[in-house]
């Protein structure tokens, strides 16, 4: 992976601006304890049974909607393998990435993870910093810091897990590093990049920006091989080398750049998107007229509420799964509850009829475009949308922050 770390942030009792609040545990007399918790010895024997060295490197891949997070380990061979999935107690914002300072949103996108930024000293027990903001935000100007994934199920644009949970995470990370493993690829997802998934959110204004990300989780889920991951041009670059020696700077425009793939990875990612093509095509038939409606953190919130015994305990804040909370509604519900019914002149109705009836709601083709991931189609509230405002020139909505 070539997607370069942060400077480290060495073990030190830092403050946690994105995440701030003080939390006691009385589980363990030191930090040491924390720092050399062992993993139980079922856990050492899963690895075993799966092929696994207990030091072997991990991957992390998180999925905001379904609210879990997943430890994946090296198996002998060199892939990867599942080895433990945790339930994420809570996690701020919606669906997105984080764009700016004070968004509550938590991080997505591919985050390497070094050493350092492991720290025993954190005020939510035990903390790994995701590294945010990474090469990829920065070329796009995002701003935030101290984004982590920590104890005490409270979040303010961090992954809150509970102390049991951040405790054996932590473990993963700790014995990764120490067998040799230079840097942990977190992979920080809005959702199973599935067919269904795609088409489900295709009118979501993120959807350019998961276009993009579904490269790489494609490249995992079909080879269980970590992609190399670089940042060019402003965007993610996935499995790709420069042709020439040209260099490749996350602010400037790429270079003639070359497939690294093996023939086999090749095949494979081919009939991957074939099958993905028909899948997509299947999903779409069947929601043709539906959008999805993202919800609130409060709406996630709420569905959890019965979870707090101590409404006032501002240290938990469970928030609910994504996919429970949310709802699908027809195209016609989405424009009333947004802009409310249609009231226009007669000498106007024509007009609207032809250009928002037909426009809004493009015709959809039977199979999508042939291109990594499918092309949305236009907002079917486009004709009724605010004024947009003013662009840089043709570039995709990320680049404008």
């Amino acid at each position: 992976m070539r997607l370069t770390v942060l400077a480290p942030i060495m073990f030190a009792a830092v403050a946690l601006t994105g995440c701030n609040s003080f939390f006691d545990s009385t589980d363990f007399s030191s930090v040491q304890e924390k720092m050399n918790y062992s993993l139980p010895s079922s856990m050492v024997a899963k690895m075993s049974k799966y092929d696994m060295a207990k030091n072997a490197p991990i991957t992390i891949r998180i999925f905001k909607e379904e609210g879990v997070l997943e430890i994946w380990k090296q198996k002998r061979d060199g892939t990867y393998g599942e080895l433990e999935t945790y339930e994420i107690c809570a996690w701020s914002g919606k669906l997105g990435p984080k764009k700016k300072e004070g968004d509550r949103q938590a991080p997505e996108g591919f985050y390497p993870l070094s050493k350092g930024l492991l720290n025993p000293y954190s005020q939510y027990f035990l903390a790994i910093n995701t590294g945010y903001p990474n090469r990829y935000d920065r070329a796009n100007q995002f701003t935030g810091s101290d984004l982590m994934i920590h104890g005490a199920c409270s979040s303010r644009g961090c992954y809150s897990m509970t102390d049991e949970q951040i405790l054996e995470i932590f473990a993963f990370a700790r014995d990764a590093f120490s067998g040799g493993q230079q840097a942990i690829m977190l992979q920080a997802y809005p959702f199973r990049m599935t067919a269904e998934n795609m088409v489900r959110h295709r009118y979501n204004e993120n959807y350019p920006f998961w276009q993009m990300l579904k490269e790489g989780y494609d490249y995992f889920d079909v080879t269980h091989k970590i992609p190399d991951v670089d940042v060019c041009g402003g965007e993610y670059l996935f499995n790709k080398d420069p042709v020439n020696g040209g260099d490749v700077a996350s602010d400037r425009a790429c270079p003639v750049m070359a497939s690294n793939l093996t023939a086999q990875d090749k095949m494979a990612l081919a009939q991957n998107q074939s099958d993905y093509q028909k899948q997509f095509a299947k999903a779409l038939a069947e929601n043709d007229d539906k959008v999805w409606i993202d919800p609130s953190e409060a709406e996630r919130k709420a569905i959890v509420a019965d979870l707090r015994e101590d409404p006032t305990d501002a240290l938990y804040q469970p928030t609910g799964s994504s996919l429970e909370a949310g709802r699908f509604v027809t195209v016609e519900q989405y424009r009333i509850s947004k802009y409310g019914p249609l009231e226009t002149p007669e000498d106007v109705a024509s007009e609207i009829d032809t250009v928002t009836q037909t426009a809004a709601i493009p015709d959809v083709p039977e199979v999508p475009v042939s291109s990594a991931v499918p092309i949305p189609e236009p907002s079917p509230m486009a004709a009724y949308a605010e004024p947009e405002q003013p662009t840089k020139g043709d570039r995709p909505f990320w680049k404008f922050w």
